[in-house]
């Protein structure tokens, strides 16, 4: 049996392999084009990997999708992408078995198999990118729900009112994701009375990423609004914290930069929400996988679904 990873995204594709037990190899990355030139693409790379009939493809892509059928159902980051069987053609195409998986439960898989997660039973992983999803590991195994929408923790209500995210205002999306925190800083900043860097910018260029360069110089607005993310996104983990009574909660992309400025806040709320024996066995950590999160998920899908070796 061998494994072929291949992780979709709106901008880019990559198909990767198992490297030894622990680590993974990206073969090769392309741009995303439109939908025939990508999925030709994506079967021409295939076919240089020589695959049997006996390998297991693990499929890594954005939602929404019907992961029981092998079904792309056009997500927002990849048009005309509608109703694509890719499990069905990978597996015409070049036999064995194919299994799609939406991206935060794959890169939840992704670092529990090889990342921060490792040698534990029970964790969660938070995206905290752009928007924020989630993934379950509960008792050694992914917990998908249903329908497949369990995780979808960015679309709770925080607040009556607040940043916008999932199409819902103060939610934890709105609250802990990218754009929510672009939001939230338009809105201080045009409340803010002291001298920032951040009042220099125009109202566009007000991104996490500037957030965290100002916080750097020490930016006194900046510093401001990065203990209150670090306060709604402990009050976040407070509620998973108590329901899910997990070993572990690794934080992605946003919290990987940024952990310094956002743990203070965070673990204060923690430590007078939660309960307080779940919190003392509960580590809070930053995914490790960085840059390659990607890879490593298309890759962790497969071994998850071919079982031991």
């Amino acid at each position: 049996m061998n494994i072929i990873g291949i992780d979709l995204g709106g901008t880019k594709c990559a198909l990767s392999v198992p490297d030894g037990p622990a680590r993974v190899h990206e073969v090769v990355r392309f741009a995303t084009t439109e939908v025939k030139g990508t999925r030709e693409r994506i079967s021409a790379e295939i076919a240089k990997l020589a695959p049997t009939r006996d390998t297991v493809f693990g499929v890594s892509c954005g939602g929404p999708l019907d992961a029981r059928r092998g079904l792309i159902l056009s997500p927002p980051n990849l048009p005309g992408w509608d109703r694509i069987p890719i499990c069905d053609e990978l597996t015409q195409r070049f036999g064995g078995r194919a299994f799609l998986m939406n991206d935060a439960n794959a890169c939840a898989l992704a670092e529990w198999q090889f990342g921060a997660g490792r040698g534990c039973q029970s964790m969660m992983f938070l995206t905290m990118g752009t928007g924020m999803g989630g993934g379950l590991i509960l008792d050694g195994r992914l917990y998908e729900g249903v329908t497949g929408n369990a995780g979808e923790v960015g679309h709770l209500r925080m607040a009556p009112d607040g940043p916008v995210g999932y199409n819902k205002a103060g939610s934890f999306e709105g609250f802990c994701s990218g754009g929510g925190i672009a939001q939230l800083a338009r809105r201080r900043v045009a409340d803010f009375t002291g001298a920032s860097t951040l009042k220099l910018l125009p109202p566009e260029q007000l991104t996490a990423r500037e957030l965290g360069r100002a916080a750097e110089a020490g930016d006194e607005l900046a510093l401001a609004l990065w203990c209150e993310v670090g306060e709604r996104l402990g009050g976040a983990l407070a509620w998973f914290i108590d329901i899910l009574n997990p070993e572990r909660i690794v934080i992605g992309s946003i919290y990987q930069r940024c952990e310094r400025f956002i743990a203070p806040s965070m673990q204060a709320v923690i430590a007078r929400e939660a309960l307080r024996d779940s919190v003392r066995d509960c580590r809070v950590l930053p995914a490790v996988l960085g840059e390659e999160l990607g890879s490593y998920a298309a890759v962790a899908i497969a071994r998850y679904h071919a079982g031991p070796a």
